[in-house]
């Protein structure tokens, strides 16, 4: 599974669609694509791309209303590509909490560069980017490497997925802490999700399998019954 940045297009109009995909997979991003705004709600929650392109002319709704929705339990880094030109239309779009503002037509260069910024966004926020000098979590033979967004058991890739990745990055930031079932389903996957820890506990039985020698007898990730999940203290 390829823990390369996602970015969700959301645009209704296919030669546009066209353009930004071939673009963005050339340039090694992984693409998912939704036409209207119904299925890019649900595939924001289902998918959890890194970065959000958002038409704001969709058949269903105004993208100004995706944007509100999303703000409220999301801050992935949203770049508004649009045939609005007005500045109160930009002016909107910045205040309800999109990241950029991109006016249509636009050319590869500009698409790409927009996409780079996003992405040191996301640097940016994590918390240990900022406070581990050399960007990794290490606790005997797990690594986790921030600017790469990979976990490695000694020298091997543990290859796991986008939301492993984000479940054992997030424990590893509070290393040494129970974190809720609730604190993390709201992390992972949104401050709206139901609180529902099943898919929690298979995702982290899949984690368990790639990085612990023994399954049932954890030495990197802890369950408090009841409760959460604790990662060991870092070296």
């Amino acid at each position: 599974m390829s823990n390369r940045y996602s970015i969700l297009i959301v645009e209704d109009e296919k030669s546009i669609v066209s353009f930004m995909k071939t673009t963005l997979m050339a340039n090694e991003y992984d693409v998912l694509v939704a036409r209207d705004g119904e299925q890019a709600l649900m595939m924001i929650r289902s998918h959890s791309p890194d970065v959000i392109i958002l038409d704001l002319g969709l058949p269903d709704m105004d993208g100004l209303k995706i944007i509100r929705s999303v703000r409220e339990w999301s801050q992935v880094p949203i770049i508004v590509v649009s045939a609005r030109s007005r500045e109160q239309d930009k002016v909107t779009a910045l205040d309800l909490g999109a990241d950029d503002y991109v006016t249509k037509p636009f050319g590869t260069s500009e698409l790409l560069a927009r996409v780079r910024t996003a992405i040191r966004h996301i640097i940016g926020r994590s918390a240990n980017a900022q406070s581990l000098p050399d960007g990794v979590f290490r606790a005997g033979d797990l690594t986790v490497d921030y600017k790469k967004r990979h976990v490695y058991i000694g020298e091997e890739d543990a290859r796991l997925t986008k939301v492993e990745y984000k479940i054992v990055s997030l424990l590893s930031e509070y290393a040494g802490r129970v974190l809720t079932y609730d604190f993390l389903i709201k992390n992972i996957w949104g401050e709206n999700a139901s609180y529902n820890n099943q898919i929690l506990r298979v995702n982290m039985a899949n984690i368990r399998r790639k990085i612990e020698k023994d399954p049932a007898d954890p030495q990197y990730i802890f369950t408090e019954m009841g409760v959460g999940y604790r990662m060991v203290d870092g070296d």
